[in-house]
C-alpha cells in the first residue's frame, strides 16, 4: 500500500513520524514536503518494514539531495560528496567491509583527525557511537567502501562457502585430472576391446538398474505430486492487514545483457510490492562496458541500483552474487535472471508466505514457466520440460520428503540463513542445484510455492546444448562434491534423503550418459537382433524391453498430464516428440563430461532477448498467472 492509495484513508489518529528532531519535522520546517504527506508516510510504516526516508523516496515526494540537506541541518554536520569522502582517512579497527557495506555506513577520521562516520541515514546507533556524523548517499558510501576493500572483498565472493562444500580445490588439480582421464579411458577402451560383449553387458546392466530408479522415482513423485498442494495466496487476500512487510533484496546479475536491459527494468516496475520495501540490485561485471554504458542511460528508480563485480576468477554467476549479497539491505534476498517476467505479486506472496511457514523452511521456490513456447518445436519442448520440472516433479520430490535441487531464479532466502552457509560456491556452475542440497545437509527446508516467472526458453540448438552441458557439468561437480565424505552426508540427511540424493543424480546423469545404450532395446522392440543376444536369454531381453518401453509410456504420461491445464493444452500434441528431445540432453551430457575434467569452471554465456519483445512476454505471463489455480 503506498501514498495514493492512503490520501484516501487517512485519520487524524494516523501515528505521526513528526517529532520536533524527526527527519520529517525537518523536512515539513523547510517545505520540501507538507505535514499530510508526513502522516501518509507513517500510515505506510504501519504496514512496511521501512524508514521515513526510503518511503519518501518510493514514492517520489523528495529528491535524495534533499532529504540528505535535511539530515544534515538536522544534526549541525555538513553532506560530503565522492572526493571529500575519498579524502578522509580510514579509522583504525574499523568495522568488517561487510557489514559496513550491508549499513552502508564507513568509519573514517575527519578533517581535523576527529572520528566520524559517512552514513546515509543516521540514526541512535550511528549517534551513540559518540563519533561525529557526515551525510553522503547510500551509494557512494558503499561505492568507497567497495574501493578501500576491493581485494578483501573479491577473495570473499570467490571463498564464501567452506572448502569442504566447493569445487574451488578443483583448480589445483588440473594435470592429476587429465593424468587420471586418460588413464581410465585407456583401461576402458582396452577392457572394451578385449571383452566388447561383457563390457556391454555391465553398461547396459547399470542402465537398466538406473532406469528402473528413474520409473520409480517418476511414478512416486507424480503420485505425489497429485496429493500435494503448493501453498499459495489467493490474490484477494495480498492486501489484507497483518504483520508490517519485510525488506526485500533482489539480485539480477547481469552479463552482455544490452538487448534486453530496457525490457527487464519495465518488468521490475510492475511488481507491486511497496517500493520503499524492495532494494533490486542489477549486478554488472565490470569488464562489461557495453551493458554498463545502455544502463546508465536509462533513469533508474530509487528502489534499484547498479553494483559492478571487480574482475576476477571464475567469471560466474554465483560469484557475482555472492560479491552483490554483502550490498543489499533486505532480510529476504531474492534472485532473478536477465530475461525473467515474475508474476506481479510475487515478492507479496512470498514475503507473506515467510511471516507464516517456520523458521527452518529458509527458501522459497517459484515456478518457472516460458513466455515464448509457440516460437518453434525445440521452445515447446523445453516448455513441456520445465512444466514437468516445476509442477510435477519437484512438488512430488517434496511431498515425498526428499531434499530438492533449486532452479536458478525466481528463489527467495532468509538473509541470515543464506549467510550461515556462505552463499552460494562461486566455482560451481550450477550453484542453485549445489545450494539446494547444502540447505539440506545443515537441516534447512525449502518449500514450493505457487507463484509464476515466465523466462524466455532457448530455443536454437546449439546454444540450448551449450546451456544445458552447464548444467550437468554442474550437477557432475555437486554430486562429487557432496560425495567427498559419504558418511558425514549420510548422518547430515539421513537415510531417506540419502538415497533420494543418489537416486536423483544417478537418474539425472546415468541415464543421459548411457542414452545410447538404452535407444539400442528399440532394436529389440522392432524385432531386430540386439548386441546382447549372444549373452543373454530372450527372456531377459523381454524383461528389460519391457522396462523400457514402460520408461517411455510413463514420461509421455507425466508430460501429458503436466501440460493438460489452462495456457499449456496446445502442448500436447508435442508430448510425443519429448523422445526426440532427449536426444540433445545425450550430446549436452558428453560435452559437460568433457569440461568437466578440461574447463570445469568454464560459465557458458546463454544469450537472451533473442525471442519476443516486453508486451509479447507480458501478455503470455498474464495468460500463465491465470493457471494459478491449477497449481500444482
Amino acid at each position: 500500500m503506498g501514498i495514493t492509495e492512503l490520501r484516501q484513508l487517512a485519520t487524524p489518529s494516523a501515528k505521526q513520524a513528526d517529532a520536533p528532531d524527526s527527519i520529517g519535522a525537518q523536512l515539513v520546517r523547510q517545505g520540501a514536503i507538507s505535514r499530510t504527506d508526513i502522516v501518509l508516510a507513517g500510515m505506510v510504516r504501519a504496514h512496511c518494514d521501512a524508514s521515513i526516508d526510503d518511503i519518501l523516496k518510493a514514492e517520489g515526494l523528495i529528491d535524495e539531495d534533499v532529504l540528505l540537506a535535511a539530515h544534515a541541518a538536522r544534526l549541525k554536520t555538513r553532506t560530503v560528496d565522492r572526493e571529500a569522502v575519498a579524502a578522509l582517512a580510514s579509522r583504525p579497527g574499523e568495522l568488517p567491509p561487510g557489514l559496513m557495506l550491508r549499513q552502508a555506513l564507513l568509519p573514517v577520521s575527519d578533517r581535523d583527525g576527529m572520528p566520524a562516520i559517512v552514513t546515509h541515514a543516521p540514526g541512535p546507533a550511528q549517534q551513540a557511537d559518540g563519533a561525529r556524523i557526515l551525510i553522503a548517499p547510500r551509494t557512494l558510501i558503499q561505492d568507497e567502501i567497495a574501493a578501500r576493500h576491493r581485494t578483501a572483498l573479491t577473495d570473499a565472493a570467490q571463498t564464501r562457502v567452506s572448502a569442504e562444500e566447493s569445487c574451488r580445490t578443483w583448480g589445483n588439480a588440473f594435470h592429476r585430472r587429465i593424468a587420471v582421464t586418460i588413464a581410465l579411458i585407456a583401461m576402458l577402451t582396452t577392457l572394451t576391446v578385449t571383452f566388447p560383449s561383457v563390457m556391454f553387458a555391465i553398461v547396459a546392466l547399470w542402465a537398466s538398474a538406473t532406469l528402473a530408479v528413474s520409473i520409480l522415482l517418476k511414478l512416486a513423485a507424480f503420485l505425489a505430486s497429485l496429493s500435494s498442494e503448493i501453498p499459495s495466496i489467493h490474490p484477494d487476500r495480498l492486501r489484507d492487514v497483518g504483520p508490517p512487510l519485510p525488506k526485500v533484496s533482489i539480485i539480477v546479475p547481469l552479463f552482455r545483457e544490452t538487448e534486453i536491459a530496457h525490457h527487464l527494468i519495465a518488468r521490475l516496475q510492475r511488481l507491486t510490492y511497496p517500493k520503499c520495501l524492495l532494494d533490486v540490485i542489477l549486478v554488472l561485471e565490470e569488464e562489461d562496458a557495453l551493458t554498463r554504458r545502455t544502463l546508465a542511460q536509462i533513469d533508474l528508480p530509487p528502489w534499484m541500483r547498479a553494483v559492478i563485480v571487480p574482475n576476477g576468477q571464475p567469471r560466474t554467476k554465483p560469484r557475482a552474487m555472492n560479491y552483490a549479497l554483502d550490498f543489499c539491505a533486505g532480510d529476504i534476498i531474492g534472485i532473478f535472471d536477465a530475461e525473467d517476467a515474475p508474476d506481479p505479486d510475487q515478492i507479496t506472496i512470498i514475503a507473506r508466505r515467510f511471516q507464516h511457514v517456520s523458521e527452518d523452511v529458509v527458501c522459497l521456490q517459484g515456478v518457472l514457466d516460458y513466455y515464448n513456447p509457440r516460437q518453434n518445436w525445440l521452445a515447446r519442448c523445453f516448455t513441456i520440460e520445465y512444466a514437468t520440472w516445476f509442477r510435477v516433479m519437484l512438488p512430488g520430490m517434496a511431498k515425498l520428503g526428499f531434499a530438492i535441487p533449486l532452479g536458478g531464479t525466481t528463489l527467495y532466502f532468509r538473509r541470515d540463513a543464506l549467510e550461515r552457509l556462505g552463499g552460494w560456491d562461486s566455482h560451481n556452475v550450477t550453484e542453485d542445484a549445489d545450494l539446494g542440497f547444502r540447505l539440506a545437509r545443515h537441516g534447512m527446508r525449502t518449500e514450493m510455492v505457487a507463484t509464476v516467472t515466465a523466462e524466455e526458453a532457448n530455443c536454437r540448438v546449439w546454444p540450448w546444448i551449450k546451456q544445458r552441458s552447464r548444467w550437468l557439468k554442474g550437477y557432475m561437480t555437486t554430486y562429487l562434491v557432496h560425495m567427498r565424505r559419504p558418511a558425514l552426508l549420510y548422518r547430515q540427511l539421513g537415510t531417506w534423503k540419502f538415497l533420494g540424493f543418489h537416486a536423483h543424480f544417478m537418474v539425472a546423469l546415468s541415464q543421459l550418459l548411457l542414452a545410447p545404450i538404452l535407444w539400442s532395446f528399440w532394436l529389440f522392440l522392432l524385432g531386430l537382433p540386439h548386441p546382447l543376444d549372444p549373452m543373454v536369454s530372450r527372456s531377459v531381453l523381454n524383461v528389460v524391453g519391457s522396462l523400457f518401453l514402460t520408461a517411455e509410456i510413463l514420461s509421455i504420461v507425466i508430460h501429458a498430464a503436466a501440460v493438460n491445464r489452462h495456457g499449456y493444452r496446445h502442448l500436447l500434441p508435442w508430448v510425443p516428440t519429448m523422445h526426440v528431445y532427449a536426444t540433445l540432453g545425450a550430446v549436452a551430457a558428453y560435452k559437460a563430461l568433457y569440461e568437466l575434467v578440461v574447463n570445469p569452471f568454464f560459465w557458458e554465456k546463454t544469450t537472451h532477448g533473442v525471442s519476443l519483445p516486453v508486451t509479447s512476454a507480458q501478455e503470455s505471463l498474464e495468460g500463465l498467472s491465470d493457471d494459478r489455480a491449477d497449481f500444482p
